[in-house]
């Protein structure tokens, strides 16, 4: 059943009482922004909207690269909207700079993996994203680089670098996802990783692997040899 008003979903469903009742931890990224923009827009009620967000702007990574004037032109979100927004991003991010010992630690492929699974698994396009690692392995960013059609991402070097030389980081992991769940590498995916690859060794940045998300599974290119 499609519910247009919040109030008009079952208790259980409704996102304030489940993280009541079960956590924030135990929410999805769409619930807990649901929560902060706390109504919907015209034709859809507010986790519809955050689901639509969520989509156009390339998951959680794409929202926060966003600026407070570009958040104000997606449809559905106001001034007030976009204010809330940036402001939990922005305490999120404090955060995680007050405690960098609290930040993950990538020591597998499959700790990388889990960082963005339960996202990167459910869009309908290919998305490129670079992790940034810190000298100790500890994660200091997630860099959304393309988003692509269907089966195919559009990947430039000059892109997937950009942010590592800005952040000043040593080693880069290289992550895209395959919307039909099957994460097995296709040649264009084998063809890009070599070359970004040996772009990270001329601007002293290493490539330590490149992760393709499927549906629930992984493939690291690093595990197979390739990198």
């Amino acid at each position: 059943m499609n519910y247009r008003r919040l109030k008009d979903l079952p208790e259980d469903l409704k996102p304030r009482e489940r993280l009541h009742q079960h956590g924030p931890e135990n929410l999805s990224t769409k619930e807990i922004l649901a929560i902060l923009l706390r109504t919907g827009s015209r034709g859809e009620n507010v986790l519809e909207l955050s689901e639509r967000i969520l989509t156009e702007t390339g998951g959680l990574t794409g929202l926060a690269r966003l600026s407070i004037d570009e958040l104000k032109q997606v449809h559905g979100i106001g001034p007030a909207k976009a204010a809330q927004v940036k402001a939990a991003l922005e305490i999120g991010k404090r955060s995680v700079c007050a405690d960098p010992m609290s930040r993950p630690v990538i020591n597998t492929p499959s700790d990388a993996a889990d960082l963005v699974m339960e996202e990167m698994r459910k869009l309908d396009r290919e998305h490129f994203r670079i992790i940034h690692l810190s000298t100790r392995n500890n994660v200091l960013g997630i860099s959304p680089v393309s988003v692509g059609s269907l089966n195919s991402s559009i990947v430039h070097p000059r892109e997937c670098f950009k942010d590592a030389i800005r952040r000043n980081t040593n080693t880069i992991i290289l992550l895209h996802n395959h919307p039909s769940g099957d994460p097995s590498p296709s040649r264009e995916d084998l063809d890009i990783t070599k070359r970004l690859a040996e772009g990270g060794k001329i601007l002293g940045i290493e490539v330590l692997d490149h992760i393709i998300i499927g549906d629930k599974k992984y493939v690291s290119l690093k595990e197979q040899g390739i990198i």
